[in-house]
């Protein structure tokens, strides 16, 4: 397949452990990995990260850590500040400001966001980022899904899982629109959810530090959490066989890897099913297992 197709990963700031071990061995061993698939960036937010929304953010590791890694092998970063419920004051805050001033410099990272209003802030202030409109707006409506896409402030839109498999409407979109969707494609969550705007509000609430209650999933099948063999059998999964052969054949480039909220050793079963050879794939899990440095789980 000539076409390249650009992953987005999970963890920038939660898994740099593994991404530490990872990019050399990508860099290295370009053969062990597929030929038509490249890193499109790594996401993430820090632990306590007022912006944050999607995942209540642990990533403990020293941003300027995070940031001459990504450097060094010339990985484009995200931050998620997907947070839906900021306000006015909320746009002081320090920390947040001050990522945006370390990541910002050389122009080639990007900014996923929910909000509009803090959309407006960081465009005036931090013009060299690019923005992703996040999943966290639950677009499952196609016409609203399209009306996104054809905004200009966004680089990429990430739509609902829900709308994977919505083929005829997806190839009825012109050239310029594919470029901008991103798929989220390994999604775990119940393809019947009706509460997952409410799951992600709640995150944005507690990024903020507001009082509330859990969200309680509403998943007949809750108490399993994420297994990446339930998310195969969800409706909207996309393998990497119709990666290859469907969407990309379709003009479509971009896809989404979820799972900061979970485990390096379940974001490695991502890295190798979605861009390593079967191959080399007991290679590369021995590489990263054997390394006395990495806490896997």
């Amino acid at each position: 397949m000539e076409k390249k197709i650009y992953y987005h990963l999970p963890g920038l700031f939660e898994f740099y452990g593994l991404y530490e071990m990872f990019l050399p061995l990508f860099r290295e061993h370009r053969e062990y990995f597929y030929e038509w698939c490249e890193i499109g960036s790594i996401y993430g937010a820090p632990q306590e990260c007022l912006w944050g929304g999607g995942r209540v953010g642990f990533g403990d590791e020293q941003p300027e850590k995070v940031l001459e890694l990504i450097n060094e092998y010339d990985i484009f970063a995200r931050l998620t500040f997907s947070n839906s419920l900021l306000e006015e004051k909320h746009l002081s805050d320090s920390e947040c400001n001050r990522l945006c001033r370390m990541f910002e410099k050389g122009g080639k990272n990007g900014i996923i966001i929910h909000s509009d209003l803090l959309l407006d802030y960081l465009k005036k202030n931090y013009p060299e980022f690019y923005f992703v409109s996040s999943t966290t707006k639950v677009l499952t409506d196609f016409k609203a899904f399209e009306k996104e896409l054809n905004r200009e402030e966004f680089t990429y839109v990430v739509p609902d899982f829900r709308l994977n498999k919505k083929l005829e409407q997806l190839r009825g979109l012109t050239d310029k629109q594919k470029k901008k969707v991103e798929f989220l494609c390994n999604e775990c969550c119940w393809f019947d959810c009706f509460a997952r705007k409410d799951c992600y509000e709640n995150v944005s609430k507690k990024n903020l530090d507001l009082d509330c209650d859990d969200h309680i999933c509403v998943s007949p099948n809750a108490q399993r959490g994420y297994r990446f063999s339930d998310a195969m059998n969800n409706p909207g999964f996309i393998g990497i066989d119709e990666i290859q052969n469907v969407y990309a054949l379709e003009g479509f480039e971009n896809f989404k890897i979820e799972g900061r909220s979970l485990g390096s050793a379940m974001i490695l079963e991502f890295l190798l099913y979605y861009m390593t050879k079967p191959e080399y794939q007991l290679k590369v899990r021995e590489e990263i297992y054997l390394s006395s440095s990495l806490d896997l789980f």
